[in-house]
């Protein structure tokens, strides 16, 4: 099957549309559905106090052990709610909304919890990992069926607890982390802003905005010539962008992005897409990763400044054409967490 979407995908490259249809829906569900529950391979980056500790990660993790990852999980969580809310007639739909059920309980979030509330698991998945939950945590809160209500109150807790945690440890931070993976701190921030913005959290909404004015305000000329690094998954002049994008008033963004990004304002700019030299390799093809980065960020300028920056469009196009087909093409080390990324640049253009 996964080989029958590849070649789908291929052929309708040509004419790509930007549009979600059932049918990619449908193949993007299966990637996060085929994992979700899949306990190997399995990365647990656990920082271990004693040999008490030592348990398999579904032990550990009742709720996100699938997927490779922690965090890769949980954006496979989010990736199926975000696909069930827009197509109510998903072909899984109701294994879906099983696993789902199964692996959100409240007795697992609990557990989460205490992972997380032990002191020496502060920092666990800090940000990337607390900024896909929050985002998470939105999906099924603007959900309006009952199972997803359901499942956003047993979340709601673990937010709680993320959002805590970012109020806390945003001020402490003197140096903003401007790299293309997972702790790069502008994309840390803006789903966290994206939620707290939702859901009326005031304290969450200052602290990002009083730190992200701290951190980025006054930065000029981004060196977007030096992206991408070999791994990277996320544009760090492009992710910076998308949190200043989202905490300024519009005349105020304007002037700060001419600033930091002055040749956006070329019509005839343009970027390379990031080529993966081996889609087998986990870290290379984070390059995917970062073409649909880049696009997502494209297609929030263009929709929401037509004027001034509707000409990146095409772009943002051309990022999501190269590496969309590549996702389906049976390669765990991109199956696993890529549709995600597919599904928030698709989020982004249909806005």
């Amino acid at each position: 099957m996964k080989y029958i979407l590849y070649s789908i995908l291929l052929t309708t490259s040509i004419s790509f549309s930007q549009e979600l249809t059932k049918e990619r829906a449908n193949g993007l569900a299966g990637l996060p559905l085929k994992c979700l529950q899949q306990e190997y391979p399995n990365k647990l980056s656990q920082l271990l106090a004693d040999e008490t500790e030592i348990a398999n990660p579904k032990t550990l993790h009742p709720a996100f052990y699938g997927c490779f990852d922690w965090h890769s999980s949980v954006h496979g969580h989010w990736s199926l709610v975000y696909l069930l809310k827009h197509f109510p007639d998903l072909d899984k739909r109701e294994e879906v909304i099983n696993k789902l059920k199964i692996n959100l309980s409240k007795e697992n979030i609990a557990q989460e919890i205490a992972y997380l509330s032990k002191k020496h698991n502060k920092s666990y998945e800090r940000t990337y990992g607390w900024a896909w939950l929050l985002k998470l945590q939105l999906e099924l809160d603007t959900y309006n069926k009952p199972f997803a209500k359901e499942l956003a109150n047993n979340l709601r807790p673990l937010s709680d607890l993320i959002a805590e945690r970012y109020i806390e440890f945003l001020p402490k931070l003197n140096y903003a982390l401007r790299v293309g993976t997972h702790s790069n701190t502008a994309f840390g921030m803006s789903f966290a802003w994206d939620y707290a913005l939702y859901s009326g959290n005031i304290p969450l909404q200052t602290s990002i905005r009083v730190n992200a004015l701290r951190l980025f305000k006054d930065d000029s000329d981004c060196p977007f010539e030096w992206e991408p690094s070999g791994t990277d998954f996320l544009s760090p002049c492009m992710e910076e962008v998308g949190i200043m994008q989202r905490i300024l008033p519009k005349l105020d963004f304007i002037k700060w992005i001419r600033n930091f990004a002055p040749s956006l304002f070329n019509k005839s700019y343009t970027v390379e897409v990031g080529k993966v030299s081996d889609r087998s390799d986990g870290h290379l093809v984070h390059l995917d990763g970062l073409n649909f980065s880049r696009a997502w960020n494209f297609y929030r300028l263009a929709k929401f400044y037509p004027k001034r920056l509707g000409h990146l469009k095409p772009l943002a196009d051309k990022h999501f054409k190269h590496s969309l087909p590549a996702i389906v093409d049976g390669n765990y080390a991109g199956e696993h967490w890529l549709a995600s990324f597919a599904l928030h640049a698709f989020e982004e253009k249909g806005k």
